[in-house]
């Protein structure tokens, strides 16, 4: 505990009217620029104008990959590091969200390897060089603006992988919270629902001992989602609740929340299944997941953690014993993730049942035990799935 090493390189250029500068930091890598982005949300907004109009300002060359999924395909990954190779691309330039992001990361690693991207993806291969990447982000929730990871699905084998690697970092990422002014209510609160599990997943939740500092820095992010979040469901132009959104996405998962240590995220591993499986929105099955998961955790050694997050989160009487106040806290968030921020509650809403739980268990479990805050077993993750209908 304590030991530990930070180092987080990413330059933000946060609020609005900052496009202006990216013209100059591309340049720093070279003229040849791939613009990667989804399904066309950018152009709808007028950002993708705006930022063609500063790299064109600039003299730049640019090449584009758009139709990135929300569940990036390593068939992308192929498509665009094909394209790096090509057109010899000097720099990569990722607008959207998460999605965008991973897959940009990815196609940085892959520009520098003759096989199948997935073979970086699963380590059969190791990454060895990347293109530079520079992100303009246009959803809060996954964190992939200021980090080194990715996450990367395979179709053909029902995989979701992350990918780390410190060459992944972005060099630069602008953050301008009126870019998720279009945000829908539902991505915003599966948004929100990401940052949360980030926090959780990673080290509030722990059985480990913490840093007091760190500890109370998460439980400030989560406060500023919980209050911050419905304020931008309701009223998506929102400047301030746009803008803290965005920034609590950036620190949930930017490296510093962690510091002092590390767990197994058991509610990613086990939604990045159900993603894998199914194609659903990546904080939607989070959100249905860890108030179950939590549930099916609960025990003497646990409940201490649970009730703490309740008294000091939502506000929990702290008189209650220290059972019925973990258990408080545990229908505080469900409140908060379902009835407050309106996301369905189970699995049986979205359309999915139990046929595939046992092998998704196990492979969230990579078939043996996934570490976490409790240790579980296949047959564990599988009795949570099944809490989840």
């Amino acid at each position: 505990m304590y030991n530990f090493v930070f180092q987080n390189t990413t330059k933000i250029y946060f609020g609005e009217n900052q496009l202006e500068h990216l013209g100059e930091e591309l340049k720093q890598y070279g003229t040849r620029v791939l613009l990667t982005y989804g399904g066309g949300s950018i152009k709808r907004i007028g950002l993708y104008d705006k930022v063609m109009e500063e790299l064109k300002k600039a003299g730049l060359n640019v090449f584009e990959l758009s139709g990135i999924e929300p569940n990036p395909r390593h068939t992308t990954v192929n498509k665009g590091a094909d394209i790096c190779k090509k057109e010899n691309i000097d720099v990569l330039l990722a607008v959207g969200g998460g999605s965008t992001i991973d897959c940009t990361k990815a196609i940085a690693a892959a520009a520098f390897y003759d096989g199948d991207s997935w073979d970086l993806v699963t380590h059969k291969a190791p990454v060895t060089k990347a293109l530079p990447i520079v992100t303009i982000l246009t959803l809060s929730a996954t964190g992939s603006e200021m980090d080194s990871g990715a996450v990367i699905s395979n179709l053909d084998t029902n995989e979701k992988i992350g990918l780390m690697h410190p060459l992944l970092q972005p060099k630069v990422s602008f953050l301008d919270p009126a870019n998720t002014y279009s945000v829908s209510a539902f991505q915003t609160a599966c948004g929100a629902a990401d940052i949360l599990s980030h926090i959780f997943d990673c080290f509030y939740f722990t059985a480990s001992k913490k840093m007091d500092m760190v500890d109370r820095v998460m439980e400030d992010v989560i406060k500023t989602v919980v209050k911050y979040a419905p304020i931008a469901v309701k009223e998506p132009e929102n400047y301030e609740a746009r803008a803290n959104l965005m920034w609590a996405s950036s620190w949930a998962l930017n490296g510093f929340l962690t510091t002092g240590g590390f767990q197994a995220p058991s509610c990613h591993a086990m939604e990045h299944e159900l993603s894998a499986f199914y194609d659903i929105t990546h904080g939607l099955g989070l959100a249905i997941l860890t108030p179950r998961w939590m549930k099916y955790i609960l025990d003497e050694s646990t409940a201490p953690q649970f009730k703490k997050f309740g008294v000091n989160i939502f506000g929990v009487d702290e008189s209650l014993s220290v059972m019925e106040g973990a258990e408080r806290a545990i229908e505080c968030l469900s409140d908060f993730l379902f009835k407050t921020l309106g996301l369905q509650s189970t699995l049986t809403e979205i359309g999915i049942d139990d046929k595939n739980f046992k092998v998704m268990a196990k492979k969230a479990c990579w078939g043996d035990v996934l570490q976490g805050f409790k240790p579980l077993t296949p047959e564990d993750v599988e009795n949570i799935f099944k809490m989840c209908l």
